[in-house]
């Protein structure tokens, strides 16, 4: 889905995803004390669990993406307002209604020798 990005941040707890792009920009920086304009993605929740903003910075701008379930909720962290960096496969563990620290799923293989 997104790509090019060095890092993913959550904001972990519930956001007012009525804020736009200013508005979580200077929440990334000011309460995150990250910045904003690096290739990192940033993904803000709201209070139902249901809808996601991501932002990310271009170059020339920034991208804001909206996403929102049509049933269910995302299993999102709670807790204090804080960020949390995760990969890109927690990522889609995350849109696919599991949790981060998934027990169930294949260990991601870290070796690269074929025997």
């Amino acid at each position: 889905m997104l790509s090019g990005a060095d890092e993913i941040y959550l904001a972990v707890g519930a956001t007012d995803l009525r804020k736009g792009i200013d508005g979580l920009a200077i929440m990334i920086q000011e309460h995150f004390a990250l910045d904003p304009f690096s290739k990192k993605h940033f993904v803000f929740c709201n209070r139902s669990k249901d809808k996601l903003k991501i932002l990310e910075w271009a170059g020339t701008g920034f991208w804001l993406h909206y996403f929102r379930l049509e049933k269910g909720s995302f299993k999102w962290p709670d807790g204090k307002s804080e960020a949390i960096s995760i990969d890109s496969r927690q990522f889609r563990w995350l849109l696919d209604g599991l949790t981060l620290d998934e027990q169930a799923a294949h260990p991601y293989i870290k070796e690269r020798l074929i025997v």
